[in-house]
């Protein structure tokens, strides 16, 4: 019988190792619907049941438990092989490269992937530095940049790293009491922080079939601050489920309701036409695009 992708056993054992799919998700950088449908698939492919749930806890099946061992087993050999590899190799000339991305509160979900690309490559030393904004990018330091905001950029190159799906995000305490959170028209009752001119509050608003009078804003340069202001029940926040996942995961954010709309602003890797010419700028972006992951 054919063998199910690697990825496939990959997801696995991140499930049977954590004991949870959102866990898993984190780990993996994709959704917990991603890692589902991996593991649906999965044991459809080997038509084999390999968890039982308890409650919330997620727990191997005695024929899982099998095929865990020589899975994490098998992981653990690649693992071991590509370090040698890379200790093989570790003669080769070292480029450096300065990477420009927006202060790193509210940008949690690239900071892991960009954490281990850095301890795991022998080739590339990469220097990181910040600036809220694509004109506040000191491009005499900087190589390549992540940037916030909304092309086009002319002179530049850009390609969309992680697409926004903004959702409402609010203190736990709205979820109950007098200014519980029950459909859009409860937001009347909070203020809306934002960290643009308001466009994107309207914009979700408007699907949500309510006009933006009556609302109440609160305007933020810092889209950190913006967050912050929303853990501490200042009012109501538009973020997305993979740059809040943190937030959400621990409770310190909540999401009252589920409706969604495209961001006006996304996550694009930029950098300027001469410097993508060069060889080893493609390599990283390339890199960098697959370790952020367009699943998530």
């Amino acid at each position: 019988m054919a063998l199910p992708p690697l990825h496939a056993f990959k997801v696995f054992e991140s499930v049977a190792r954590l004991g949870s799919l959102s866990s898993a998700a984190v780990e993996l950088h994709v959704t917990t619907g991603a890692v589902s449908q991996q593991l649906k698939a999965l044991q459809a492919s080997l038509d084999v049941e390999l968890f039982s749930k308890h409650g919330r806890q997620l727990v191997l099946t005695p024929s899982g438990r099998r095929l865990q061992e020589r899975v994490a087993k098998a992981m653990g050999e690649i693992a071991e092989a590509v370090g040698e590899l890379h200790g093989t190799h570790a003669h080769r000339e070292v480029t450096e490269i300065t990477l420009s991305t927006p202060p790193f509160e509210g940008t949690e979900w690239l900071v892991s992937p960009l954490l281990r690309f850095m301890a795991e490559s022998n080739s590339v030393k990469v220097t990181v530095v910040t600036a809220p904004n694509m004109a506040q990018v000191d491009w005499k330091r900087a190589d390549i940049a992540v940037v916030y905001g909304a092309p086009p950029w002319p002179g530049y190159w850009w390609r969309l790293l992680h697409g926004i799906g903004m959702i409402p995000v609010c203190s736990p305490s709205f979820l109950g009491g007098p200014l519980a959170i029950h459909s859009a028209e409860d937001l009347a009752k909070h203020r809306l922080l934002h960290e643009d001119d308001g466009s994107q509050w309207k914009k979700w608003l408007a699907e949500s079939g309510l006009k933006r009078t009556g609302f109440r804003d609160v305007h933020f340069e810092d889209f950190g601050l913006v967050l912050q202001a929303a853990r501490d029940g200042f009012g109501v926040a538009l973020s997305d489920e993979v740059v809040s996942a943190r937030d959400l995961r621990e409770g310190k954010l909540v999401c009252p309701l589920p409706s969604s709309v495209p961001a006006t602003f996304n996550y694009y890797i930029v950098c300027t036409e001469n410097m993508r010419e060069r060889p080893e700028i493609r390599a990283f972006i390339d890199s960098l695009l697959k370790i952020v992951d367009k699943s998530v």
